[in-house]
């Protein structure tokens, strides 16, 4: 039975999200969804200098009512912005164990050329996705013909249908949102996806859960990336 999930497109999001992506036959990133300015699209955290910090594409001001794909990135975060991100990141993961290895692909993907949000991030998933050997197929939400005025549980119907999925994977944080008799009635199987716990080492004593998939990166190896995406479970 396909297994699909859908997700709001993230920029070097927590593991959980490739987790997600690892654990169904087909991932669709929600591209025509409403941008929200606290949300987690165009930002994320690292240890940077020992601190949980913020880094944060610029985007510029317009509409608080586009959607994401509709949203343009700042001149001056591939001006300024980006070079200082990476700076950042390079001063503080340089002695991390896979910082030689792992650096260049995260200075290629910050550094591609793509003004349009929404593909600067997409293009950023799927580089990842393919660095972790992940076969699942990665598609947009808007390039599915199906109604897309539809919302919250009546869209996901839609597209399980057009994708031929009869098994929707959600993050955990939706089982308020969400009731598995209403997708079995669509004829649907709703499962939830729960990251099992897990640590590594970082540089300081006390570890720091759910940051950026560049602070696994930096203290993990493929292999062991690659395992820890198989930590979790369906429930």
């Amino acid at each position: 039975m396909k297994k699909l999930a859908i997700m709001q497109p993230y920029f070097f999001p927590y593991i959980g999200y490739f987790q997600l992506i690892n654990a169904v036959d087909t991932f669709v990133v929600y591209d025509n969804i409403e941008f929200t300015k606290k949300g987690w699209f165009n930002r994320n955290r690292l240890l940077l200098n020992n601190k949980v910090e913020y880094f944060t594409i610029n985007i510029k001001k317009d509409s608080d009512y586009l959607d994401v794909r509709d949203r343009v990135i700042s001149p001056v975060y591939f001006e300024k912005g980006m070079p200082k991100i990476l700076r950042q990141i390079e001063q503080s993961y340089k002695k991390a164990p896979f910082f030689e290895t792992v650096f260049p692909l995260i200075r290629e993907i910050f550094e591609y050329r793509e003004y349009n949000l929404f593909g600067y991030i997409y293009h950023s998933i799927l580089r990842l996705v393919h660095h972790f050997g992940l076969s699942t197929e990665v598609l947009m939400s808007s390039t599915i013909p199906i109604d897309h005025t539809l919302r919250g549980k009546w869209k996901i119907f839609e597209i399980c249908r057009c994708l031929s999925a009869g098994h929707y994977v959600n993050p955990i944080g939706g089982t308020a949102l969400y009731s598995k008799s209403d997708f079995l009635e669509k004829g649907i199987i709703l499962s939830f996806i729960s990251t099992k716990p897990f640590v590594y080492h970082q540089f300081g004593d006390e570890f720091v859960p759910n940051l950026s998939i560049i602070d696994v990166m930096m203290f993990n190896s493929l292999e062991r990336i690659r395992t820890l995406l198989d930590e979790y479970e369906l429930v």
